[in-house]
């Protein structure tokens, strides 16, 4: 068996927090609060969001911000723990689960760090495709997203049988 690799798919992780820091600090200090910036007209601009909701600002609007600030830090962590314990166990090779879950991992602390200790999460990748709108997002969104994609992948794809 090869060297264990769970160093790498940590390291992974790490890139992704420093990745979603950096570009979050960037965009705090170049552009205001509620502004944003043109980079390709009609389809994506920079912008300064700041999200105390979930995933695409659900529950931003909600009676008790303290309690679902609490819920999502709650839920935050629980997650890291998960998929830590899941990356633990199954990185110890180079697969796509393994990268899939320190994607995740990064992704999921990047923004608790946010909600952490900001009480929210900056967002500034806004997209528009044709009519629709997505909700903005960040660099630990995307890892998220690409992570949970690449498992989706993993379970579709044909498993070899052990015979």
């Amino acid at each position: 068996m090869g060297k264990d690799k769970r160093w790498l798919m940590l390291l992974i992780a790490v890139a992704v927090i420093a990745l979603d820091r950096w570009s979050k600090m960037w965009i705090v200090a170049h552009i205001a609060t509620g502004h944003a910036i043109v980079v390709i007209p009609k389809v994506f601009r920079l912008t300064h969001v700041l999200n105390t909701g979930a995933a695409f600002s659900m529950f931003e609007g909600a009676n008790s911000p303290l309690l679902v600030r609490n819920l999502l830090i709650g839920f935050s962590v629980a997650a890291v723990m998960v998929v830590l314990a899941l990356l633990w166990r199954m990185g110890r090779t180079v697969t796509l689960t393994s990268v899939a879950l320190a994607l995740i991992l990064g992704g999921a602390i990047g923004n608790l760090y946010d909600r952490w200790v900001f009480k929210f999460v900056v967002d500034f990748l806004e997209v528009h495709i044709w009519r629709y709108h997505w909700p903005d997002f960040n660099v630990a969104d995307s890892a998220i997203v690409v992570g949970a994609c690449l498992l989706l992948l993993e379970m579709l794809r044909p498993q070899q049988s052990r015979d």
